[in-house]
């Protein structure tokens, strides 16, 4: 786990909510996070990560297993596949771009704003774009195979006009399921709704790590900081009737992890009444440094 926070990282640079305010005075039962990646590996050797954080340096420095070596220029990172074309997605891979070889795997949606603006910096001659369709299985060629699917979202913040669809099941929001052709996991760091098609796909997981955003729907609202949901975010609470403690309650899922969590989120203290609904309905709270075995 490379960063475990959404985007802002947690504490928020500019934010002082209740949570926040725990991490600036360093009190212990807090953990500062970094914004949401992982990296994924079946040799130990060559690695898989799923999405990019603003983060990415400093989680490259606080991971041995990513660090160069052998050629005076080379990296064990050798993929990248992008989930949304969010910037807390994409960002990192401006970090990537001193001239090394990997490819870079999303559907054509995102694809295409990666190769919008900026990320023309990726130089096409090293870093080689692989569009991936809806349901199709993509072998990375690392020893792992990546099968994208929709799950309910909308398009990154920076693409919202007057068209806007919340909910919808497009290419522009996946989730992945990623196997070494033996065992499998399920990484859905962003999605609105658990509805009857995400039930059906996630049902009887080894390993899920899910949206975690949010604790309750309208907790940016009632502290203060934004006009908008938890679903007008393009993300499903962890409570109530529609949220995830209870709509992943019975899928049979053997060990599932939030991640993707906003700092305004209590379950990020450790004592805190909501972390204990979460611990009892059978979920893990990600933190960065995190390894998880299959």
């Amino acid at each position: 786990m490379l960063g475990s926070a959404a985007g802002g990282g947690f504490p928020q640079w500019n934010c002082l909510c209740p949570v926040c305010q725990l991490a600036w005075n360093g009190d212990k039962r807090v953990k500062p996070r970094s914004q949401s990646s992982l990296a994924v590996t079946a040799d130990g050797e060559r690695w898989l990560l799923l999405n990019a954080s603003p983060d990415l340096r400093q989680q490259i420095i606080a991971s041995p297993s990513l660090h160069p070596r052998g050629a005076k220029r080379q990296s064990p990172i050798k993929a990248v596949f992008v989930t949304n074309a969010d910037v807390d997605h994409l960002a990192g891979l401006l970090t990537l771009r001193e001239q090394q070889n990997f490819t870079i795997f999303g559907t054509g949606a995102t694809l295409a704003q990666v190769d919008a603006g900026m990320f023309a910096v990726l130089n096409k001659d090293l870093v080689e774009r692989r569009p991936a369709e809806l349901g199709a299985l993509v072998d990375t060629g690392l020893g792992l195979f990546v099968r994208p699917f929709a799950v309910p979202g909308k398009v990154a913040l920076y693409l919202e006009d007057e068209n806007l669809a919340i909910g919808a099941e497009t290419e522009t929001t996946v989730g992945l399921e990623i196997s070494d052709g033996a065992k499998s996991f399920f990484y859905v760091p962003g999605c609105s709704d658990i509805n009857e098609r995400v039930l059906k796909k996630l049902s009887g997981a080894a390993l899920l790590f899910f949206d975690g955003t949010t604790f309750t729907d309208d907790e940016m609202i009632t502290l203060g900081l934004s006009k908008k949901t938890a679903l007008r975010m393009g993300h499903v609470s962890m409570s109530g009737e529609q949220g995830s403690l209870k709509r992943l309650s019975s899928c049979g899922i053997g060990r599932k992890i939030f991640v993707h969590i906003n700092n305004t989120n209590p379950v990020l203290i450790e004592d805190s009444p909501q972390r204990a609904e979460a611990v009892r309905a059978g979920w893990e709270i990600a933190y960065d440094g995190m390894e998880v075995f299959l």
